[in-house]
C-alpha cells in the first residue's frame, strides 16, 4: 500500500511539469496565431506559394502538350522569357528592399524631416532599382550564352524597349508594396516577395496568351507585362518586332505608374503627417 501511494505521490510532481510545458507550449503558439490573425498578409503567404506554382505550371503544362512544335525552340525562348522575367522581378525587388532598408534602419524618419523632397525620394529608389538590376541580370545574361548558347542580346534594339517597359512595370509594383507597408506596417513586408508572382500566370511568360482561360486573357491584355512576352515571342519566332504590342505596353504602364506614384504619395504624406515613419524599424 505504501509503495503505491509514494508511486502516485511522485508522479504528481511530473503530471505538474508536463502541464506546466504545455501551458509554455501552448503561450508560444498563441503568441504567433494572434500574429498571424492581426497580419492578412502572414495568412496570404501561407496560401499563395501553393496556388501559384500549381495555376503558372499547369498553364505551361497544358500548352506544351497541344504545342509539340514549340519544344523544337523551347529552351531559346523559356531562356529568354526567364531572364526577361527576372528582370521585371529585380526592378520591382530592387526598388522595394531600398525603401525597407530605410525603414529597417529606422533612417525613414530622418529623411522625411530632411530637405529631401517625396520625387527625389522616389528617384533615388529607381536609379538604385536599375542598378540592383543591372548587377544581377548581366551575369545572367553571359552565362546563358556559356552553357544554352542562348542570347538575350539577340532580340537586338527591341531588348531597349522591353527592357525600359519592365522596369517601369517593377517600379509600380514597388510603388505599391512600399504604399501598403507605410499603411500597414512591417507586417506587409513580405509582399515585397509576393506581389510579383501575383501576375505571373496571366502575364504569358512562358506561354502565350490565348492559352489562358478567355476571362483570364482580358485580365491579361490589361496588364503591360504580357505584350512585352508576346513581343518578345514575335522576334524569336521570326515574325519581327510588333510596334503595336509594344505601344500597348507602353500606354498601360504610364497608366498605371502614374495611379502607382499617387497612391504612395498619398501614403507617404498620410504616414508623415500621423508621425507612422518615427514608429517603423526592426
Amino acid at each position: 500500500m505504501s509503495n503505491s501511494s509514494n508511486q502516485t505521490t511522485a508522479t504528481i510532481p511530473q503530471i505538474r511539469r508536463n502541464r506546466s510545458a504545455l501551458i509554455r507550449i501552448q503561450s508560444v503558439m498563441m503568441r504567433h496565431l494572434y500574429l498571424m490573425r492581426a497580419s492578412w498578409p502572414r495568412i496570404f503567404e501561407l496560401m499563395y506559394w501553393p496556388s501559384i506554382q500549381i495555376v503558372l505550371w499547369g498553364f505551361i503544362t497544358q500548352f506544351l502538350l497541344t504545342n509539340s512544335s514549340y519544344i523544337a525552340q523551347a529552351a531559346g525562348v523559356l531562356v529568354s522569357a526567364v531572364l526577361l522575367w527576372d528582370i521585371l522581378f529585380r526592378a520591382q525587388l530592387g526598388f522595394s528592399l531600398s525603401f525597407l532598408e530605410e525603414l529597417w534602419s529606422r533612417n525613414i524618419g530622418n529623411l522625411a524631416v530632411s530637405p529631401l523632397r517625396p520625387y527625389e525620394f522616389l528617384f533615388a529608389l529607381m536609379v538604385m532599382s536599375m542598378i540592383r538590376t543591372l548587377i544581377g541580370i548581366l551575369p545572367a545574361t553571359f552565362l546563358a550564352i556559356l552553357f544554352y548558347e542562348v542570347s538575350l542580346y539577340d532580340l537586338g534594339l527591341p531588348l531597349i524597349l522591353f527592357f525600359s517597359n519592365l522596369m517601369m512595370m517593377g517600379w509600380t509594383i514597388g510603388l505599391l508594396v512600399c504604399a501598403l507597408i507605410l499603411r500597414v506596417g512591417l507586417g506587409a513586408e513580405s509582399m515585397a516577395w509576393l506581389t510579383i508572382f501575383l501576375i505571373a500566370p496571366i502575364s504569358a511568360v512562358y506561354y502565350p496568351v490565348d492559352i489562358l482561360p478567355e476571362w483570364l486573357q482580358a485580365l491579361a491584355w490589361g496588364l503591360p507585362t504580357a505584350p512585352v512576352f508576346e513581343g518578345m515571342r514575335a522576334i524569336l519566332f521570326d515574325q519581327g518586332f510588333q510596334l503595336d504590342l509594344f505601344i500597348h505596353s507602353l500606354l498601360l504602364n504610364i497608366l498605371y505608374f502614374s495611379i502607382a506614384i499617387g497612391v504612395f504619395l498619398w501614403a507617404y504624406h498620410v504616414a508623415r503627417k500621423r508621425g507612422l515613419l518615427l514608429q517603423m524599424g526592426e
